[in-house]
């Protein structure tokens, strides 16, 4: 079952990050909710969640962004897209992503954009078998700190 995250999944939910980040100092647990709720403010926007006997297991952060061109439409941007590595290649990552691409959608965003740091061609053949291609150029700039 898919859902969304609430505060109270921050905890589970920066556990779960570790899995893409490798970090392993998390962002503290009240910052994390407190994030959590920023976003639930975002019409549309959200962390879906699947859990697996109650563990866990995927995630995918969606945000729906307002728009002043194509009539006003929003658009939509995916991230942090990841599952528990001894859940991958069950489909768990699969209902997460086709949860925020339906709820993007349904919050009539004209497109969604995803960006991904793998090199993976497992990966790379993930989000295309979703539907996503390499139509652009992404570009990123990160904080000097």
């Amino acid at each position: 079952m898919i859902t969304l995250a609430g505060p109270e999944d921050a905890s589970e939910l920066l556990a779960l990050y570790h899995h893409l980040t490798g970090e392993e100092t998390l962002l503290d647990l009240t910052a994390a909710a407190q994030r959590l709720e920023t976003l639930a403010r975002y019409p549309g926007s959200g962390v879906f969640l699947c859990r697996v006997a109650g563990v866990l297991v995927a995630s995918a952060t969606l945000v729906v962004i307002p728009n002043l061109t194509r009539q006003g439409r929003p658009y939509a941007l995916i991230e942090n897209v990841v599952t528990r590595a001894s859940h991958r290649r069950g489909g768990h990552g699969r209902r997460v992503m086709q949860a925020a691409i339906g709820a993007a959608w349904q919050a009539g965003c004209y497109k969604i954009l995803l960006m991904t740091g793998s090199t993976d061609p497992a990966t790379h053949g993930f989000y295309e078998n979703l539907g996503f291609d390499r139509g652009k150029t992404g570009y990123r700039l990160r904080s000097p700190d």
